[in-house]
């Protein structure tokens, strides 16, 4: 089996994106067992980050994990559940943008453009699953700019338990790629203005 190169960071942290990113882009699919002695050869490190990395998917909801039984890609949730979260991950964002949005600087601007540049890549090419992905990155990147590690947990764990839908909405909403990564940059556009109002109101239409 290959061996997956890291960069040096957190073992963990860079684990976790990869296999979130195999689970998002359906390169791992719903039910599928997860060995951690495979992860452990594939990535060339011991089974103590790869636990660890599981139990953090696990907690975002990504994963299944059960004593005895194993580790597993979870199950898609019933689509009713959507009623539910997508309000209650509008709320967590907008809080998160209030308390940060007076003290915007040119390298959160810079951040999010990076992931903006690939989101438009991934429009032009009509990869849906790394538009997705990009998608949920410039988000989370507005939420952990907040800087409090709860709020980040509470965001991942609502928003990857129906990462199906996300694709879904996209496929159904959009006529051209390319206008989903517009939007986002339009976002960014009423971000610049400073006006805490219009910004929240553009972020909350962004989430549906």
């Amino acid at each position: 089996m290959a061996t997956t190169p890291l960069i040096a960071f957190s073992l963990r942290d860079q684990i976790v994106e990869h296999i979130r990113n195999d689970v998002l882009r359906g390169r791992l699919a719903d039910g599928e067992r997860l060995n951690e002695a495979e992860l452990a050869e594939r990535f060339g490190v011991s089974r103590t980050p790869i636990r660890e990395a599981l139990q953090q998917l696990t907690c975002e909801g990504l994963l299944d994990g059960r004593r005895n039984v194993g580790v597993k890609v979870a199950h898609r949730p019933p689509d009713s559940i959507r009623e539910l979260v997508v309000p209650i991950r509008r709320s967590v964002e907008i809080f998160a943008l209030k308390s940060f949005f007076d003290t915007i600087t040119d390298d959160d601007f810079n951040n999010w453009n990076v992931i903006l540049e690939q989101m438009r890549i991934a429009c032009l090419a009509g990869d849906f699953p790394s538009i997705s992905e990009q998608d949920l990155a410039f988000h989370r990147a507005i939420v952990r700019r907040a800087g409090q590690t709860d709020l980040d947990a509470i965001w991942a764990s609502i928003v990857f338990r129906v990462r199906h839908h996300f694709w879904e909405t996209q496929h159904r909403n959009y006529a051209e790629p390319i206008a989903i990564y517009e939007e986002h940059v339009a976002i960014l556009d009423v971000f610049r203005k400073g006006d805490i109002d219009a910004a929240v109101e553009a972020l909350a239409a962004n989430i549906a």
